[in-house]
Formats: C-alpha cells, sequence, structure tokens
C-alpha cells in the first residue's frame, strides 16, 4: 500500500488545528471534531498546549484514503515553535497551507511557502474561514499569485464569502469556464497538451487533465485552491478526494535496507526516552540494535500510528510513523540506516550543514528561583534541548549560568511552564538579548604537524576556511588522500569543526563558511580520535583568525497594520530605530507598512505600537537575513564557553 506523509501547515490562527480535525471527522477517525477553544482536540494532546490554545508539539495521525495510508502531522504555527516545523519539513511528501480568507497572507505564510518551495514539497492550499466577516477568495487567490510566487488553480466556487450563509461548492473542472482556465494553466509546462488544445482539443478528456494536473502539482508548479470554513465543516470533504488524486505518494519498500529519521523526542510517565520516527524503506523489530550516531541502542517497544490510533506492535515497516521505548542515546534529527550512513560524512563526501528556517535570534538567561535546584534545573533543561536542539542549551563553567537561544516571547513562556509542569521547577528569565552573528572576510589556512612543537598532540591537522554566499549555511570537505586513516578520524575533524564554528573570534555563531580539510597524518597505533578532537580547535581558530570576520546582526521583514491617521508617528517610530520601510499601502482608514528592521529593534517598536495606534495596530515579523553592523571597530562580543581555542595558553589550561 502507498503512503503519503502529509503536512497541516499555517501562520498562527489561520485555522490549522480545526482543519485538521475536519479532515479527521471526515476520514472517520473522530466520531466529533474537536474544538481548540474547548481544548478537546485530538492531536493538541499536550496540557499546555490545551490551555494555551495553540499547537507546541509536532503530532501525528494516520488513517485510509482511496487505499493510500496517509500520515497526517500538525504542526505549530506560532513562529516561535517554528523548530518543530523544521524537523518535519523533511519527512513530508506533501503539504497543505492553511490560509486565512479574513487576513490573508501574513509573515509566517511567506517563511513557510519558501521554505517548501526550497525544499520541493508539493503543496495545495485551503482558504479558510470564508464565513467569516470581510472575507475573500478569489480575490485572495490574485493575491497568493503575485505576493507569493505560486500558481493557485480554483478548486471551488465560493459564494456569499464573508457571511455565516457562504458555500464553497467544488468546480467542476471538465465544464466551461474552469476547463479553458485549467488547460491554459497546465499548458504553460505542458507542451504536447498545448499542441492538442490547439489542433485536436477533443482529444483532451477529464483523465488527461487530471494526469497533468497531478503530475505538475508533485513537481510544485502548480497548487490547487480549495475553501471553506474548518469549524463548520464547508468545503472539507472535497480536500479528500485530492489527498489520493493529486498528491505524490510513496511505495513502501519492506525489503530494501532499513532507512529512517527520528523527528521528535518526548520523555513517557517515568523518565524514559521516547523516540518518533518515520521509517522510509526496511522493517523495525523489536529488540533490534539500531545504529545510531551517538551510538548503538535497543529498541525495548514499538509503537505505530494506524487508522487514527497508536498501536503497540513488534514490528514497525516502510511507510509508517512510530514511536520507539529504549532508544537512550537517541536525539532530534538522528538519521537512521542508510540515512545515517549518508549523515557520517564517508571520507572524500561534502557535509553541508543548511537550515531550512534561521536558527534563533535571541538569547536569555535562566535562573532557578530556589538556588538549590540549579542542578536540577541544568538536567531538566538538558532534556528540552534533547527535543528541541535549537535552543543551544550552553553553560558559562565557570560563572555556571545557564543560556537558552530562543526565536521569541512565546516560547519563553512555554518553557517556562514546562519547567513548572513537568519537572517542578520555579524558573526565572531574564530579559532577552538578540544574538549576532559573524561572516568571514576573506581566506585563511591553520597547519600543525605531528612531532613538530608546539603540537602537543600524535596527528597532523590543516584546514582552509573561505567565505561562502549569505544564507547558503556551513559545510564540510575533505581534501586529502583517503585511506591513510581510520574513517573514525575524519569524523572527529568534522564534528569537531561545526563544533568550534558555534563560536567565533568574538564569540558568536560563525555562518556561511567553508572549511576543508587540507592535511591529516597520524602515527598508528598511537593516534587516537582524541588527538584530532583536540588538536583541530587550535588549527581551525589559526585558519579564522587569518581569515578574519565581521559581526552581523539579524533584520527582520515586518509587516504593520494600524489607523491611517497614525502613520505619520508611526513612520517616525520606524525611522528612529533604523527601520526601512519598503512599501506602504494607504486608504481612507487603515495604512499598511511593509520593510525591514534590525531584530534587536523588533520589541521596542511592538512596545510603542499599541499607544501610537490606541490599542489598533498589530505588526508581524519574521526573520530575513543577517547583515554586517554599521559600525565593527568595537563590535559586541559573547561571553565563551568551553576552552577558548584562540588563546593557547586558556585552552590547555581548561583541557587539562
Amino acid at each position: 500500500m502507498r503512503s503519503l506523509n502529509l503536512g497541516i501547515l499555517a501562520h498562527v490562527d489561520a485555522g490549522k488545528t480545526s482543519l485538521t480535525e475536519r479532515i479527521l471527522f471526515e476520514a472517520g477517525v473522530i466520531e466529533k471534531p474537536g474544538s481548540v477553544d474547548a481544548g478537546n482536540t485530538l492531536t493538541d494532546n499536550m496540557a499546555l498546549e490545551r490551555e494555551r490554545g495553540i499547537t507546541i508539539k509536532a503530532a501525528v495521525v494516520s488513517f485510509e484514503v482511496a487505499g493510500r495510508i496517509v500520515n497526517l502531522i500538525d504542526t505549530p504555527g506560532h513562529p516561535d515553535f517554528i523548530a518543530e516545523v523544521e524537523r518535519v519539513l523533511g519527512l513530508l511528501d506533501a503539504a497543505i497551507l492553511v490560509v486565512s480568507a479574513v487576513e490573508g497572507v501574513q509573515a509566517q505564510t511567506r517563511v513557510l511557502v519558501r521554505a517548501l518551495k526550497r525544499l520541493g514539497v508539493p503543496f495545495l492550499l485551503f482558504i479558510n474561514k470564508v464565513d467569516r466577516l470581510g472575507a475573500r477568495y478569489d480575490e485572495l487567490l490574485e493575491t497568493l499569485g503575485a505576493e507569493l510566487v505560486v500558481t493557485p488553480v480554483a478548486m471551488c466556487e465560493v459564494r456569499g464569502a464573508g457571511s455565516r450563509l457562504a458555500t464553497a461548492d467544488p468546480c467542476d473542472l471538465t465544464a466551461e469556464p474552469h476547463r479553458t482556465r485549467l488547460i491554459e494553466q497546465l499548458a504553460d509546462h505542458d507542451e504536447t497538451l498545448l499542441a492538442d488544445y490547439l489542433l485536436s482539443p477533443r482529444r483532451i478528456d477529464s483523465a488527461r487533465l487530471m494526469q497533468s494536473l497531478a503530475g505538475q502539482v508533485a513537481q510544485g508548479r502548480l497548487h490547487p485552491a480549495f475553501a471553506g470554513a474548518a469549524l463548520s465543516g464547508i468545503g472539507v470533504a472535497a480536500l479528500l478526494p485530492a489527498l489520493a488524486d493529486l498528491l505524490p505518494a510513496r511505495d513502501a519498500d519492506l525489503d530494501a535496507p532499513l532507512s529512517a529519521r527520528i523527528f521528535k523526542i518526548e520523555r513517557g510517565w517515568g523518565g524514559e526516552k521516547l523516540a518518533y520516527l518515520q521509517l522510509s524503506s526496511g522493517r523495525i523489530a523489536l529488540r533490534q540494535t539500531l545504529d545510531l550516531p551517538a551510538g548503538p541502542a535497543r529498541v525495548t517497544g514499538i509503537h505505530v500510528f494506524r487508522k487514527g490510533r497508536m498501536e503497540q506492535t513488534g514490528m514497525a515497516e516502510a511507510g509508517e510513523i512510530a514511536r520507539l521505548s529504549g532508544l537512550a542515546t537517541a536525539r532530534s534529527g538522528d538519521r537512521i540506516g542508510l540515512l545515517s550512513k549518508d549523515m557520517k560524512g564517508a571520507p572524500g563526501s561534502d557535509r553541508t550543514v543548511d537550515a531550512t528556517f534561521a536558527p534563533p535570534t535571541l538569547e536569555t538567561r535562566v535562573v532557578a528561583c530556589h538556588p538549590g535546584d540549579h542542578t536540577k534545573l541544568w538536567l531538566a533543561l538538558d532534556q528540552l534541548a534533547e527535543q528541541d536542539p535549537l535552543i543551544n542549551l550552553r553553560r558559562d563553567e565557570e560563572s555556571r549560568d545557564l543560556f537558552l537561544s530562543l526565536y521569541g516571547e512565546v516560547q519563553k513562556e512555554v518553557i517556562a511552564a514546562m519547567l513548572q509542569s513537568e519537572f517542578s521547577i520555579a524558573a526565572r528569565f531574564e530579559e532577552s538579548t538578540v544574538l549576532y552573528a559573524e561572516r568571514l572576510i576573506g581566506i585563511g589556512e591553520g597547519l600543525e604537524i605531528i612531532f613538530r612543537a608546539p603540537n602537543p598532540y600524535l596527528a597532523t591537522v590543516g584546514l582552509r576556511a573561505e567565505p561562502r554566499p549569505p544564507g547558503s549555511g556551513n559545510s564540510f570537505a575533505l581534501e586529502v588522500d583517503l585511506g591513510q586513516m581510520p574513517a573514525a578520524f575524519y569524523k572527529a575533524v568534522e564534528e569537531t569543526v561545526f563544533d568550534v564554528l558555534k563560536q567565533g573570534i568574538f564569540g558568536w555563531q560563525i555562518i556561511d563558511c567553508h572549511i576543508a580539510l587540507t592535511a591529516a597524518a597520524q602515527t598508528s597505533p598511537q593516534t587516537t580520535a582524541a588527538d584530532f578532537r583536540g588538536l583541530t580547535p587550535l588549527v581551525l581558530a589559526e585558519a579564522l583568525e587569518k581569515a578574519q570576520t565581521i559581526v552581523c546582526e539579524p533584520v527582520d521583514r515586518f509587516t504593520i497594520d494600524a489607523p491611517a491617521k497614525s502613520l505619520s508617528p508611526l513612520l517616525t517610530l520606524l525611522g528612529k530605530n533604523a527601520a526601512a520601510v519598503e512599501q506602504t499601502e494607504v486608504t481612507e482608514a487603515r495604512a499598511r507598512l511593509e520593510g525591514t528592521m534590525p531584530a534587536a529593534k523588533v520589541q521596542a517598536i511592538q512596545q510603542q505600537l499599541l499607544g501610537l495606534t490606541s490599542g489598533s495596530g498589530t505588526m508581524e515579523s519574521a526573520f530575513e537575513h543577517y547583515a554586517p553592523l554599521a559600525s565593527q571597530i568595537s563590535p559586541p562580543i559573547r561571553a565563551r564557553t568551553g576552552p577558548n581555542p584562540f588563546d593557547r595558553k586558556e585552552y590547555f589550561q581548561r583541557q587539562r
């Protein structure tokens, strides 16, 4: 049986979870759709999610449509939990992007569309809330095409939009004028269809149209646009056939070697680690030993998602999503089987660390309200970091201060609530500060040769550091003769390189750079991987100092909607905070501004916006890019944790 990993994505409050509930109801998984307001939805099963009415963790439910297994993954819509979305995107065969018919294109909508297009994940659109005042459909389809550079294909006719009597009826694509419109859209990328349309239109039947549409949807060229109201169920039934007819599925290869990816980590009632993974091929059996990046682990329990429930079983198979117990060394993002081997960096292969979304741009210090809970707080945060590695838990070894990287203030509130509810720890989060980044200016090389002072390690390491294009991520490659050392030694260098890049010359993460291993040698059998792990930071520090870096600040793209009468003071406020307004739309009553601003200024503007607009102004922002600071004379410096390879004396003291 073929399977489809389907993600539900949306900007917060677009109705994503409500649509998920209604799809599960239409598919016969649940007897009655749950409500976000009532806190009884199937996928929002955390107490904190029910209390706050938002999705925090990705949730899975499986069902069948037309002989196809659909693994439906509900994801968070709030931008503070974008890391949870990122871990899911790599699993998806397709997605449903939910857009509010009232609010239209929002900041998170743009972020999600860019990510889906970048990863080549096909998606269809569901225009939700057509029964709300101010809703629109045809106009919104034009806006989506213009602002998101997508090609929506209208699959519904909406009547009475903006009223409780609104309807969303499926279009008959074989009848005019829908047939001609669809052929014209398909013909833009199908020359054979265009020729037949001009010369022999009768040869184009409905089966061929649907086949061409499904093919272009799979290629990401067209995006079917459905409409309705998830709360009342309007238009949702039309989505189910599309899951089988228009979205690409995969064949489950049970006999192929195991290939799987862990995308979520939880803790059970007894504190045991639970790993959620998606199997691309092969099988996993109870009591089987899996080769994880951090070491082998034995499977002690298997639950799989089947027909709306999670069932205990002795075997998980390709095409299924499973929850495994016993994987004590597992971390979110780990690859198993073929994927694991690919990620282990076989000699001669390149490796690029290229996140789908930007890393967190804020950092906060976390303090236990009761000093005696400091160690307990460290252990609790370490468990949360297993679930979300991007919070980047770090500790200052001298002051013992604990720091977390965050996307926003809501994430901070949620982590504080989780510490209290799950670990009984009261914690105080200090005011967030901006996380800067460093970017290479030039090219630098470093080299330490075995048995030659001042190298105290039984290893030779040579590295070259050079910049990459902005937004391209960090990469590593081998430029040495292969086979002269065990693969574990090359792996030790690679892992250490990416670790050192987390703290550059000024203490900030180095972004968009390429590191090449240009020299490597050992003396057998005395040399160990520890020699390479100890020497690599010193060599890389030398290369980075020669290349030099500049400090960059995160820049957000913002959209402000406010009363037109507040436009003048609003422009003054933005100007004082180094914001660049790129687009302004003004009507008699409202003004809409779009542009960029330093991320460090976002919170201050949000706080003053309410006063300037008498409480009726709204602002959305999302990370756009990193830009060099205007002045590099005395850039901000971040306190370093762990041994400092840029200070050789201090490095060896800390190593000892």
